[in-house]
């Protein structure tokens, strides 16, 4: 997850802005190739796309609330791209310096975010999972950003166009779900989340910019989990529930479902490396939404239990299994 974002990066900026109408033209006059990107967000996710659209010769802004929240997403970068490196040159380090040193000149780094827009073709938020805070970053980079700016939420659970509706309607032309996969560097695919305003050549731009960064896009309606959590997430539950009805133990539900249907991991061991909260968190939201079947956002207590203790998976220690020990 990203680090979350203050209100003290989305200020409003304090000189006069055009009118939005100055600000649009036709989406026709859009650019098509995607070179200057800005990604508000410096956790593992923002990170893994900052480093990504990096090694595709991109120019990159990574923005974050604090210089400390910089850092990290710096340290995360340095250590993935040196294992990218190892890979790629085997034993040759002087390639391997000159591939790191290539990539990190691409990077710059800010904690404003509206100035790191300035001149960006593509803007990436991957924040806290929060929309009131996604749709206050996004209505006030609106006001500042260029015209021609494509904006997308790397969000997992959200709607799309409730977050879009934060910006003014010709922005709403330009505005998609962009959804990376964690770990960002090794996942090959990026859902393309449309919502019924954003136009076929936004589109089109953010397929070519998929591509050129190495993954595989997909694309989908704005709806509840767009396509891989929409069928995941209920899979864990019912995994979840298995367990609440003591039909089986973890161990034994985690190993047959890897030896018996052939995933690399098991939905306990999976649910821990995502986050319990954040499975809770996504399932909840769901059920509130009301548009899903009942049946696969019924809670499991289970889960509930362990996220009411603190138990939230691999980043607190300890979840449906014990990583201190």
């Amino acid at each position: 997850m990203a680090h979350i974002l203050s209100t003290g990066v989305i200020k409003r900026v304090l000189t006069k802005q055009p009118s939005l109408s100055a600000n649009f033209s036709s989406t026709t006059n859009l650019l098509k190739d995607i070179n200057t990107v800005t990604i508000v967000g410096a956790g593992l996710m923002g990170s893994g796309i900052v480093q990504v659209a990096a090694q595709a010769n991109c120019k990159v802004t990574m923005v974050d609330t604090s210089d400390a929240a910089i850092a990290n997403g710096q340290s995360i970068i340095a250590s993935s791209l040196k294992r990218v490196a190892r890979k790629k040159f085997a034993e040759d380090e002087q390639q391997q310096k000159q591939f790191i040193d290539k990539v990190l000149a691409n990077i710059t780094t800010s904690t404003q975010a509206e100035k790191a827009v300035h001149d960006a073709d593509l803007v990436v938020e991957a924040i806290v999972e929060n929309i009131d805070i996604k749709r206050k970053l996004f209505s006030t980079l609106d006001k500042v950003a260029p015209k021609h700016s494509i904006f997308c939420s790397n969000t997992s659970s959200l709607p799309i166009t409730a977050i879009a509706e934060s910006t003014s309607p010709e922005r709403q032309q330009q505005f998609a779900g962009l959804h990376f996969f964690n770990p960002v560097p090794a996942m090959k695919l990026v859902e393309i989340v449309r919502t019924d305003t954003v136009s076929d050549e936004v589109f089109q731009s953010l397929q070519d910019f998929t591509t050129k960064v190495g993954k595989t896009p997909v694309s989908c309606k704005d709806t509840p989990g767009f396509i891989v959590n929409r069928l995941l997430v209920p899979y864990m539950f019912e995994a979840f529930r298995v367990l609440d009805r003591k039909e089986a133990s973890i161990k034994d539900i985690d190993t047959a479902m890897k030896l018996g249907a052939g995933m690399p991991m098991g939905p306990f061991e999976l649910a821990d490396f995502v986050g319990l909260d954040t499975m809770k968190f996504i399932v909840d939201g769901w059920a509130k939404e009301g548009k899903i079947e009942p049946a696969l956002v019924q809670p499991s207590k289970s889960l509930d239990d362990l996220v009411k203790e603190g138990h939230l998976g691999r980043k607190s220690g300890k979840g449906f299994y014990d990583y201190k020990k």
